[in-house]
């Protein structure tokens, strides 16, 4: 007898669910279906789990093709189940394609091509799942795809580019249903549409999805103009959508603790927030703008948008290219300092001091599940841990869920007026020459 094994969570059930237990069946003749159970979900950082197990194991013994049904309650039970049901096959979804190689020592491992062209009634169901459409001008996904699978309620359809090698090798890549090069028939089936064009595209793809009745996330900075910005914001409320903008770390949970705790007068009166970032390390990459704007979204969020100064100071290489620049926003009874740099070595910290003591957040500071507090000439640090999996982008699209759910008009965890005031301050900043 072949054995064959699946696993998922199996939410919000469709017909790419029952399409990948049909056909995990006719790799064998006995098939194990593993239903992720609650716990093992929130330890592996799946968002948004809309049905319980109960009903989900449910809708899998519907399908007729799961032999028997056992619930994966802990990272690493794969191996041990494999070795306790004497399995021959495991079947994998490809878009996990490689991750479960490992497991080639213990049985085979089949990744299957998903069910692409489901049609959004079938996937919707009733509303329950929002089609996602990328606009982008390279192949690389910067992670919507990827943490878009862990997230309920999500899925992305298809990828638009003017170029259309890159949106058809991006297709591909990702394993999408679709691409297209005409804007308006790729708007025409989604409900979201993330926006990682350059810089001086963005408004425009913006303000036209907004339009539509999109709910738009948009890459930071939107645009370098207050006004433009503004304009886009009123729309969105126009048009009742949100405009999200993709600073990742105000979704995070351990960053929100940080603001709140230090408002809540963990460190006393804050006199100083420092900020380190390395355009080389954030993110792959990026521009100075699109750099700085996480570091300048800190400082607002711990020191507020009362800002009465900002100065900066750029150092450039004898080709007059951009290494270094020192930034300095003045506060009333406090100072905030962001420091950035190119081809030279910055190290990535968050520190806030205060009249009782200092927080640290080390080591990709806007990308964190973890800070430090130094309190009260305590000689023992306090370590503050939160879940965090992936690159963050799953905490963003969990977060838009909930502002679709609630009908909202506004992202709270960035308010528009906080948005407004940051790209006030870059405009001041990019005037430096």
């Amino acid at each position: 007898m072949r054995k064959v094994i699946t696993y998922g969570t199996f939410d919000l059930f469709h017909q790419g669910h029952y399409n990948i237990i049909k056909r995990a069946k006719e790799q064998g003749d006995y098939l194990i279906v593993g239903v992720t159970s609650e716990s093992y979900d929130i330890e592996r950082g799946k968002l948004n789990v809309r049905d319980s197990l109960l009903k989900r194991i449910e809708n899998v013994r519907k399908t007729g093709f799961a032999d028997e049904i056992i619930i994966e309650e802990y990272q690493g039970q794969k191996v041990s189940d494999i070795i306790k049901y004497n399995i021959d096959v495991l079947v994998v979804g490809s878009d996990w394609r490689g991750k479960f190689d490992y497991l080639k020592n213990y049985c085979e491992v089949k990744y299957l091509e998903r069910t692409k062209n489901i049609s959004s009634t079938q996937l919707r169901g009733e509303g329950t799942i929002y089609n996602v459409g990328v606009v982008t001008e390279d192949t690389n996904d910067s992670g919507i795809v990827v943490e878009s699978k862990y997230v309920s309620g999500v899925h992305v359809e298809s990828v638009y580019s003017e170029n259309e090698e890159v949106a058809k090798e991006f297709c591909e890549k990702y394993e999408l249903d679709s691409y297209k090069t005409d804007y308006e028939k790729f708007l025409s089936t989604l409900d979201i549409v993330y926006v990682k064009a350059s810089l001086k595209n963005r408004a425009a793809y913006i303000e036209k999805a907004i339009e539509k009745g999109k709910y738009v996330i948009s890459d930071s900075p939107m645009t370098l103009e207050p006004e433009t910005l503004k304009s886009l914001f009123a729309k969105a409320v126009e048009h009742n959508v949100v405009l999200v903008e993709k600073i990742m770390l105000v979704y995070l949970r351990a960053f929100n603790q940080l603001v709140w705790l230090t408002h809540g007068d963990l460190v006393g009166n804050v006199v100083s927030v420092k900020c380190a970032i390395s355009q080389d390390d954030f993110d792959g990459g990026k521009t100075f703008n699109e750099t700085v704007v996480h570091a300048i979204c800190a400082v607002i969020k711990l020191l507020g948008m009362n800002c009465i100064e900002v100065t900066s100071n750029a150092v450039k290489d004898e080709k007059g290219n951009f290494i270094y620049d020192m930034i300095t926003m003045k506060y009333p009874g406090a100072l905030a300092t962001i420091e950035i740099g190119s081809t030279v070595d910055i190290e990535n910290e968050l520190v806030i001091i205060g009249s009782k003591g200092r927080v640290t957040v080390p080591n990709d500071w806007w990308n964190t599940g973890y800070f430090e507090a130094k309190v009260d000439g305590n000689e023992f640090l306090k370590r503050y841990s939160f879940n965090f999996e992936g690159n963050g982008f799953r905490y963003l699209l969990q977060e838009l869920m909930i502002m679709i759910s609630d009908k909202r008009t506004e992202c709270t965890r960035l308010f528009y007026e906080e948005s407004q005031a940051l790209v006030q301050i870059l405009k001041k900043i990019n005037q430096r020459g």
